[in-house]
């Protein structure tokens, strides 16, 4: 059973506040504020159009905020605002301490290169330069996410949709970042195939203490995944808490539906 207190000794990791997008007249997104703290998953869920892609390309800097703030604790312990940094800072976090899982893996992959080069590459961007420490490195983490070693040169190109999600996870955590998006990371997938993924996902986020950002229309996925559920409808956040009480007793009509309507009891 989770605690939520577990988290409580903890300064947060990840801020967003009462961040705002708009597009003229569309407010994708309005008045969201929260803390992650480390080694804390959220699930933020919703149907299309609710904001939770938004959401999610703000936190990660992929998109500028109409208004509000994200900061982020550094590892020297200072929270910068992140809405101020230039796009080396940005890069820089990327390559050291974040990862961004995709909904479609070829956003994420170098696909006409060797799954060891897509792994071994992150490595290097940290700098790692030793060929042969790169190569076992990136060896170990293809059998961490079940990728036999005969298939460790070949192009990703080759390899069906869930071996490709499984080498990007590999990719984005070799480098052991503090925090990971995920934007609908089984999305697309056949249903044994999401099983799958999802037990591995679960075991690393558990194993390596990860802090993660999730966007997932599915809510067994957040059930299986998350400590923490935000829902989004038009742009807005109408009810967050842990994740069990969530779905298993949500307040809102909104939630309410939505759980009816893909949870059936």
């Amino acid at each position: 059973m989770f605690d939520p207190t577990s988290f409580a000794a903890d300064q947060p990791l990840l801020v967003a506040d009462n961040l705002a997008k708009s597009y003229g007249r569309l407010k994708a997104c309005r008045g969201v504020s929260f803390k992650l703290y480390p080694g804390e998953v959220l699930a933020i869920v919703g149907e299309s159009g609710s904001g939770k892609s938004t959401l999610l390309q703000m936190l990660s800097t992929q998109l500028q905020p109409s208004a509000g703030r994200v900061s982020y604790r550094m590892r020297d312990g200072v929270l910068r605002d992140l809405t101020e940094l230039g796009e080396a800072e940005r890069r820089f976090l990327f390559r050291t301490d974040w990862g961004f899982v995709h909904q479609d893996p070829a956003m994420g992959l170098r696909m006409a290169v060797s799954a060891g080069a897509n792994v071994g590459e992150r490595l290097m961007a940290v700098g790692w330069n030793n060929y042969g420490k790169i190569r076992d490195t990136a060896s170990t983490w293809l059998q961490r996410v079940e990728i036999s070693l005969d298939r460790i040169d070949d192009a990703p190109r080759t390899y069906s949709g869930g071996m490709r999600q499984r080498l990007q996870i590999a990719r984005n955590l070799v480098t052991a970042p503090r925090l990971v998006f995920m934007d609908e990371p089984t999305g697309g997938l056949d249903v044994s195939v999401q099983a799958r993924l999802l037990d591995l996902l679960r075991g690393l986020v558990t194993e390596l203490g990860l802090a993660v950002v999730i966007v997932t229309h599915d809510l067994a996925v957040a059930r299986l995944l998350s400590h923490r559920v935000m829902v989004m409808q038009g742009g807005r956040v109408i009810e967050t808490g842990l994740t069990d009480q969530v779905l298993d007793d949500p307040r809102e009509p909104y939630t309410q539906l939505l759980v009816s309507s893909i949870l059936p009891a």
